[in-house]
């Protein structure tokens, strides 16, 4: 009975009146969830309990530990502090107690290293969290910005020659310049920003491409970082600055160099190695393809192969330090960005300068490989490079300990 009153009323009550209940009633649900505090009483205390007064200071007197939380040295820390302070300093106009560009390169490192969530880093330092979910993109990017013509600029003559020469005495493929790969980098996203299903790829999750080119020494030598995840390896790389400088021979390659094949001297260029779902060219080498080989193209499919890991051991290594990357990254695309550029220089760096450790490929992270679609024939001239390479491997460049399974 009340309620076929209250309809009736109701039915009564013009439109406008309506309205103007339901606005009232949000306006106190907000007016309710309004902030009750200038600063949380828990994030008050920043200068007396944040890990960055209690913690940090007592890490930096054990190295082992300090590397552990922040996965660097004191040393490289403290380089790289140095390197971007001026550019995270803070308006010395600021009313309350700004945060320094020490502390501010804690979070973020912090954040790369763990994966931990912005609300954990913000509990920890006592910083808001949308304070933190600012500083750590504005670190990444300086850092990616500052970094990066330090550990990974573009290489000289002498430099491609000098990682050719690691390339041959590690994995005995001559005249290699590096081993290229995609990896598709997990992101978290409802409905990415005005691209649709493009960040969608065909293992059906949201990512963000990252293709890369290794050395030897399990460092990156040039990488490019944002393409959609639909979109394939090959697709990615003919769009990239590599492939362009590539065909256009504006890369300051060493002059190809001469091989002893059958007791003649061949001479070949300077190539990087990569699966079969890039194309082939002249400088660019992909393995045989079909099933029924001969023993020559295994060899030579298997020295590829031997050669191409060091890319993806440079992945694994990379990932198992930079633990965020174990998750998905559940920021926007710009963010994902930026972290995954900071991350990259951040491996170089760290792997210059602190060396190898053996904690770091303890773990193989869950990144999928970019999916093939290239359908293409290889070119005459690239083809040819890759039948001199067989004959080499069969040949003057034969290994018996690595062929011996074929």
């Amino acid at each position: 009975m009340v309620q076929s009153v209250e309809l009736l009323y109701l039915s009564k009550m013009d439109v406008e009146t309506v309205l103007t209940v339901i606005l009232y009633r949000r306006w106190q649900k907000r007016r309710d969830r309004r902030r009750r505090y200038w600063v949380h009483p828990i994030l008050s205390h920043r200068l007396t309990e944040s890990q960055y007064i209690i913690l940090y200071p007592k890490l930096r007197q054990f190295g082992p530990k300090f590397f552990n939380y922040f996965r660097m040295s004191v040393k490289s820390f403290d380089d790289l502090l140095a390197l971007i302070n001026d550019e995270l300093v803070a308006d010395k106009n600021a009313v309350r107690y700004s945060i320094s560009p020490e502390e501010k390169l804690i979070i973020t490192l912090r954040y790369l290293a763990t994966g931990c969530s912005l609300g954990t880093l913000s509990y920890d330092y006592r910083i808001g969290k949308s304070t933190v979910a600012t500083i750590i993109p504005h670190v990444c990017e300086t850092i990616w910005r500052k970094l990066r013509p330090i550990v990974m600029s573009e290489p000289t003559k002498e430099k491609w020659y000098e990682i050719s020469t690691i390339f041959e005495k590690n994995s005995k493929f001559p005249n290699c310049l590096g081993a290229l790969d995609g990896k598709h980098i997990h992101i978290r996203l409802i409905q990415p920003e005005h691209t649709g299903s493009m960040h969608y790829n065909y293992k059906h999750f949201f990512s963000l491409v990252l293709l890369a080119l290794a050395d030897a020494n399990f460092c990156f030598v040039w990488v490019d970082i944002g393409a959609y995840g639909k979109n394939s390896d090959s697709g990615i790389f003919n769009n990239s600055s590599l492939y362009k400088k590539l065909t256009e021979r504006s890369l300051d390659l060493p002059e190809p160099k001469a091989l002893l094949i059958q007791n003649r001297p061949t001479v070949l260029p300077y190539v990087i190695v990569a699966d079969e779902a890039f194309g082939m060219m002249e400088n660019l080498m992909r393995p045989y393809g079909g099933r029924s080989l001969t023993y020559a193209k295994k060899i030579f499919n298997n020295r590829l192969t031997l050669a191409r890991r060091y890319v993806e051991c440079t992945f694994g290594i990379m990932c198992n330090k930079w633990r965020i990357l174990h998750r998905p990254l559940d920021v926007n695309i710009g963010f994902a960005e930026k972290i995954v550029k900071a991350i990259c220089t951040l491996h170089n760096y760290v792997r210059m300068r602190d060396g190898y450790n053996y904690e770091d490929t303890l773990y193989t992270p869950p990144l999928e490989n970019v999916a093939s679609h290239y359908t293409g024939h290889a070119v005459r001239q690239a083809d040819n490079v890759r039948v001199h390479l067989t004959n080499y491997f069969i040949n003057e460049g034969k290994v018996d300990c690595l062929d011996r399974n074929i």
